[in-house]
């Protein structure tokens, strides 16, 4: 008798996927609880997506009240074709695309050096600070296309596949993209982070 294989279920993110979509059933049949409860699933993991997508907070704040109307008013849109998740996330990026192509201001955020860490000791906060300010500098010379696959994928946890729905593109586009993103980052960082890219 060999060693006994242990399958997994197949619905193992059935039931998440199933949450999501009866929610937006109902905030499509007009439930406000239900959109308050989406609101309160999203809006985060959107906010930091939009705001280091476009990088002005007022901006990214208005897009991000944009994106949740228009899942609001269009809830009855979603298929189930893709998980929730993907189909708001494609929601927000088209809204951010458009936007920044309206916006003419320079982008920056004057408080983000002076943010507290969450570190322990001193030397800790230093290195950590110094290090996601190479970050935050070396992704901030990306293009928001470039940026975003990069948001996407190490930051939201989604696959090519899921941001080329987002973006409306091909895969393959994903994977260039993602090939001269890490490139930069690379070249930019020197050696800073080589685990991470």
């Amino acid at each position: 008798m060999g060693p006994r294989r242990i399958e997994k279920p197949s619905s193992v993110k059935r039931p998440e996927r199933e949450s999501d979509v009866q929610l937006i059933s109902r905030v499509s049949g007009g439930d406000r609880q239900a959109f308050e409860e989406l609101y309160r699933l999203y809006r985060v993991r959107l906010a930091r997506f939009l705001g280091n997508l476009v990088r002005h907070p007022q901006l990214a704040e208005e897009v991000l009240d944009d994106t949740l109307l228009v899942v609001w008013e269009r809830a009855a849109g979603f298929k189930g074709e893709s998980k929730l998740s993907t189909w708001i996330f494609a929601i927000a990026y088209r809204k951010a695309m458009k936007a920044l192509r309206r916006y003419d201001a320079p982008i920056e955020d004057p408080g983000a050096e002076n943010r507290a860490s969450q570190d322990d000791s001193p030397e800790q906060a230093f290195g950590q600070t110094r290090l996601h300010q190479l970050l935050r500098d070396a992704i901030a010379e990306l293009s928001p296309e470039h940026r975003g696959v990069v948001e996407l994928t190490y930051f939201n946890d989604l696959s090519y596949r899921e941001i080329a729905e987002i973006m409306e593109c091909p895969v393959d586009t994903v994977k260039t993209r993602m090939f001269y993103a890490r490139r930069h980052l690379r070249k930019r960082l020197d050696g800073e982070l080589p685990d991470w890219i």
